[in-house]
Protein backbone atom coordinates (compact mmCIF):
# COMPACT_ATOMS: atom_id res chain seq x y z
CA UNK A 1 0.00 0.00 0.00
CA UNK A 2 3.14 2.74 0.80
CA UNK A 3 4.12 2.03 -2.47
CA UNK A 4 1.00 2.46 -4.58
CA UNK A 5 0.60 6.07 -2.29
CA UNK A 6 4.26 7.47 -3.31
CA UNK A 7 5.16 9.90 -5.87
CA UNK A 8 7.37 6.95 -7.25
CA UNK A 9 3.99 5.65 -8.11
CA UNK A 10 3.27 7.19 -11.81
CA UNK A 11 -0.37 6.26 -11.19
CA UNK A 12 -0.45 7.54 -8.03
CA UNK A 13 1.36 10.98 -9.24
CA UNK A 14 -0.45 11.68 -12.19
CA UNK A 15 -3.83 11.23 -9.53
CA UNK A 16 -1.61 13.82 -7.02
CA UNK A 17 -1.39 16.24 -10.16
CA UNK A 18 -5.17 16.14 -11.61
CA UNK A 19 -6.70 16.13 -8.28
CA UNK A 20 -4.03 19.50 -7.18
CA UNK A 21 -5.50 20.81 -10.32
CA UNK A 22 -9.37 20.24 -9.61
CA UNK A 23 -8.59 21.02 -6.05
CA UNK A 24 -7.43 24.91 -6.72
CA UNK A 25 -10.49 24.99 -9.52
CA UNK A 26 -12.67 24.40 -6.51
CA UNK A 27 -11.15 26.62 -4.33
CA UNK A 28 -10.87 29.24 -6.75
CA UNK A 29 -14.01 29.38 -8.12
CA UNK A 30 -15.33 31.12 -5.16
CA UNK A 31 -12.98 34.17 -5.67
CA UNK A 32 -14.49 34.50 -8.70
CA UNK A 33 -17.90 35.17 -7.27
CA UNK A 34 -16.43 37.51 -4.75
CA UNK A 35 -14.43 39.69 -7.58
CA UNK A 36 -17.87 39.85 -9.56
CA UNK A 37 -20.26 40.90 -6.43
CA UNK A 38 -17.78 43.95 -5.54
CA UNK A 39 -17.46 44.46 -9.77
CA UNK A 40 -21.25 45.30 -9.71
CA UNK A 41 -21.96 45.93 -6.16
CA UNK A 42 -24.25 43.24 -6.01
CA UNK A 43 -26.05 40.16 -5.88
CA UNK A 44 -25.21 39.84 -2.54
CA UNK A 45 -26.94 37.16 -0.61
CA UNK A 46 -27.38 37.99 2.76
CA UNK A 47 -29.45 41.26 4.17
CA UNK A 48 -26.32 42.36 6.26
CA UNK A 49 -24.42 42.27 3.07
CA UNK A 50 -26.01 45.27 1.97
CA UNK A 51 -25.62 47.73 4.93
CA UNK A 52 -23.56 50.30 4.58
CA UNK A 53 -19.42 49.12 5.73
CA UNK A 54 -15.80 49.65 4.98
CA UNK A 55 -16.35 47.26 1.67
CA UNK A 56 -19.61 48.02 1.19
CA UNK A 57 -19.74 52.19 1.71
CA UNK A 58 -22.51 53.46 -0.71
CA UNK A 59 -25.62 50.59 -0.04
CA UNK A 60 -27.53 50.91 -2.86
CA UNK A 61 -31.02 49.38 -3.43
CA UNK A 62 -31.36 45.77 -5.25
CA UNK A 63 -27.58 45.07 -3.39
CA UNK A 64 -29.69 41.37 -2.54
CA UNK A 65 -31.23 40.85 -5.98
CA UNK A 66 -30.06 37.69 -8.22
CA UNK A 67 -27.44 39.61 -10.68
CA UNK A 68 -26.99 36.80 -14.06
CA UNK A 69 -23.34 37.80 -14.32
CA UNK A 70 -22.60 36.87 -10.04
CA UNK A 71 -25.30 33.86 -10.39
CA UNK A 72 -23.79 32.35 -13.13
CA UNK A 73 -20.49 32.08 -11.05
CA UNK A 74 -22.29 30.41 -8.03
CA UNK A 75 -23.71 28.13 -10.51
CA UNK A 76 -20.31 27.00 -12.02
CA UNK A 77 -19.23 26.78 -8.16
CA UNK A 78 -21.73 24.79 -7.55
CA UNK A 79 -21.57 22.49 -10.60
CA UNK A 80 -17.83 22.01 -9.07
CA UNK A 81 -19.32 20.77 -6.05
CA UNK A 82 -21.29 18.32 -7.26
CA UNK A 83 -18.32 16.67 -9.28
CA UNK A 84 -14.94 17.36 -8.20
CA UNK A 85 -15.46 15.37 -5.09
CA UNK A 86 -16.46 12.34 -6.66
CA UNK A 87 -12.90 12.76 -8.64
CA UNK A 88 -11.17 12.95 -5.72
CA UNK A 89 -12.91 9.31 -4.04
CA UNK A 90 -12.88 7.70 -7.34
CA UNK A 91 -9.63 9.08 -8.24
CA UNK A 92 -8.06 7.82 -4.97
CA UNK A 93 -9.70 4.02 -4.85
CA UNK A 94 -8.98 3.77 -8.52
CA UNK A 95 -5.25 4.41 -7.57
CA UNK A 96 -5.59 1.59 -4.93
CA UNK A 97 -6.59 -0.49 -7.84
CA UNK A 98 -3.70 -1.10 -9.38
CA UNK A 99 -4.53 0.15 -12.92
CA UNK A 100 -2.42 0.41 -16.40
CA UNK A 101 -1.27 4.06 -16.40
CA UNK A 102 -2.28 4.76 -19.68
CA UNK A 103 -6.33 3.89 -18.49
CA UNK A 104 -5.28 6.46 -15.26
CA UNK A 105 -4.01 8.76 -17.83
CA UNK A 106 -7.04 8.83 -20.05
CA UNK A 107 -9.62 9.00 -17.06
CA UNK A 108 -7.46 11.76 -14.79
CA UNK A 109 -6.65 14.11 -17.97
CA UNK A 110 -10.18 13.01 -19.54
CA UNK A 111 -12.18 14.55 -16.40
CA UNK A 112 -9.35 17.37 -15.91
CA UNK A 113 -9.53 18.18 -19.42
CA UNK A 114 -13.21 18.42 -19.87
CA UNK A 115 -14.35 19.87 -16.53
CA UNK A 116 -11.30 22.75 -17.67
CA UNK A 117 -13.55 23.06 -21.30
CA UNK A 118 -16.68 22.98 -19.26
CA UNK A 119 -15.60 26.23 -16.98
CA UNK A 120 -14.90 27.78 -20.20
CA UNK A 121 -17.76 26.88 -21.92
CA UNK A 122 -19.98 28.06 -18.78
CA UNK A 123 -18.20 31.37 -18.34
CA UNK A 124 -19.04 32.05 -22.19
CA UNK A 125 -22.50 31.06 -21.81
CA UNK A 126 -22.07 28.14 -24.18
CA UNK A 127 -25.33 26.63 -25.26
CA UNK A 128 -26.66 23.90 -22.67
CA UNK A 129 -25.69 20.92 -25.27
CA UNK A 130 -22.38 22.13 -24.87
CA UNK A 131 -21.89 21.81 -21.37
CA UNK A 132 -24.13 19.13 -21.00
CA UNK A 133 -21.65 16.85 -22.99
CA UNK A 134 -18.43 17.97 -21.44
CA UNK A 135 -20.31 17.16 -18.14
CA UNK A 136 -20.79 13.80 -19.85
CA UNK A 137 -17.09 13.15 -20.60
CA UNK A 138 -15.93 14.15 -17.05
CA UNK A 139 -18.81 12.19 -15.65
CA UNK A 140 -18.02 9.06 -17.50
CA UNK A 141 -14.12 9.58 -16.17
CA UNK A 142 -15.18 8.92 -12.66
CA UNK A 143 -18.00 5.80 -13.69
CA UNK A 144 -15.42 4.54 -15.30
CA UNK A 145 -12.87 4.71 -12.61
CA UNK A 146 -15.79 3.36 -9.95
CA UNK A 147 -16.62 0.40 -12.09
CA UNK A 148 -13.25 -0.30 -12.20
CA UNK A 149 -12.29 -0.67 -8.68
CA UNK A 150 -15.37 -2.02 -7.61
CA UNK A 151 -14.38 -4.91 -10.38
CA UNK A 152 -10.79 -5.20 -8.55
CA UNK A 153 -12.21 -5.29 -5.40
CA UNK A 154 -14.38 -8.09 -6.48
CA UNK A 155 -12.32 -10.35 -7.88
CA UNK A 156 -9.49 -9.52 -5.33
Amino acid sequence: MATLLSFENPVFLAYVIAASIMLLKLTLQPWMTVYRMMKVRGGYRSPEDAKKSPINPHPEPGQLEPNEYVERSRRMNLNDLENIPAFLVAGLLFVLSEPPLVLAHALFWGFVVSRAAHFIAYVTAQLHDVRATLWTISSISVITMVVYTLLHALTF
